[in-house]
């Protein structure tokens, strides 16, 4: 597993708004990583009537940029490009909130491709053992 503080450097999400706590598993097409934040409430992105599960995207997000983040690493880049979500399609959601739910977030992403100008991805949420999340994601790489 690799816990936060070996990948808190290399995304552009600090602080508390970073809310992974670690990850499982990841390879060249896919990134398994988990989270007990949405239950914080000091959570960033928590409003007045608590979480609500459209911020799951956010998680995912999240482990799309790890995952881009440890694939540059892995080969050896100078450090990994930075991204801007661009699209989210197909976004379903099992859940109207997620600071009611205890215990720990699975956040899955999978590649569904990448190069030079962006990335897509696919991702879903599990919690005990449902998936409550799920969706595709873009990202562009702007110029530097």
């Amino acid at each position: 597993m690799l816990a936060k503080t070996d990948f808190i450097d290399l995304v552009p999400h600090a602080g508390d708004m970073c809310l992974l706590d670690g990850v499982l598993a990841w390879e060249a097409s896919s990134i398994h990583a988990v989270s007990t934040s949405h239950v914080l409430v000091t959570h960033p992105l928590r409003g007045a009537n608590g979480l609500h599960a459209v911020h799951l995207a956010e998680y995912g997000a999240q482990a799309m940029a790890v995952h881009g983040a440890l694939r540059a690493q892995a080969e050896d880049r100078a450090e990994p490009r930075p991204g801007m979500l661009v699209s989210l399609r197909g976004v379903t959601l099992a859940v109207e909130r997620v600071d009611t739910l205890e215990g720990t977030l699975h956040v899955h992403a999978d590649c569904l491709l990448a190069d030079d100008s962006g990335a897509q991805y696919a991702f879903r949420i599990v919690h005990d053992g449902a998936e409550i999340a799920s969706g595709r994601a873009a990202v562009i790489h702007p110029p530097v």
